[in-house]
């Protein structure tokens, strides 16, 4: 009799400890989960790597967006120059489109992406080039998640929306459109708002979403026609006050 209770014992013993392990293992996040408890996609970003003159890029090292960017910038504090070079690479492949363009200010290199870029970790790696001839590479990563889109308030079909500001908030802070809607900020407080395009300071991911300081009452208006993800803030509070458009 002592055996079988022996047996019984360790029985229960045996399951309750696979259990806890099963149980901690389906329960405990991912590292990728504490940093984006958000995103489906398991990400696992590399540190970047910085070329000289370096300033900022859009989208940011280790972000991950719901959609795929209009475009890849990368800013510096040096006049850039013929062959710098952009490659937005997946798996690879190269999902950049046409070539890599100098802003007029020489300050911000770009590259278009393909709209149809599936979901993943990209990394981008550049080559950034001087008057004098001499090039610096780096390389910085970002992730697709569309899954991330079912955080955004769909507006589509829609001709003209408005966001508020107000409380030092965008309201509606994230936000699904369709190609040609208008889009209207107005401030509703007292204090001093902006509307501008990533990276902060210097405004260059999409040139055309960067607005004057709006006092109260004040309103500045913008008309999406390219399909994308338009991540902005105010500049004012560059840290809080944050948004992002969806353009399809």
């Amino acid at each position: 009799m002592s055996k079988y209770i022996v047996i019984g014992t360790i029985t229960v013993i045996v399951v309750l400890v696979a259990g806890f392990f099963l149980l901690n293992k389906s329960t405990s996040p991912s590292l990728t989960n504490l940093d984006n408890q958000s995103s489906q996609i398991s990400s696992s970003f590399t540190d970047p790597k910085k070329s000289a003159h370096y300033e900022s890029n859009t989208p940011a090292h280790g972000s991950t967006l719901s959609g795929v960017p209009v475009n890849v910038v990368i800013d510096f504090n040096f006049d850039l120059a013929a062959p710098s070079e952009i490659k937005i690479e997946s798996n690879g492949k190269d999902y950049g489109v046409g070539e890599t363009e100098i802003d007029t200010n020489k300050l911000s290199m770009r590259r278009s992406m393909d709209s149809s870029a599936p979901d993943g970790i990209y990394t981008v790696n550049y080559n950034a080039c001087w008057p004098d001839g001499s090039c610096h590479d780096g390389y910085f990563q970002f992730a697709i998640d569309r899954s991330l889109q079912s955080n955004f308030e769909d507006m589509t079909g829609q001709k003209e929306v408005t966001i508020k500001l107000s409380n030092i908030m965008f309201d509606p802070k994230d936000i699904k459109i369709s190609k040609g809607t208008k889009v209207t900020w107005v401030n509703d407080e007292s204090i001093e708002h902006y509307v501008n395009t990533d990276s902060h300071p210097a405004h260059t991911y999409y040139l055309e979403q960067n607005s004057k300081a709006l006092g109260k009452g004040d309103s500045y208006s913008l008309t999406f026609d390219t399909a994308g993800i338009y991540p902005y803030h105010c500049s004012a509070h560059a840290d809080t006050m944050i948004g992002s458009i969806l353009v399809e």
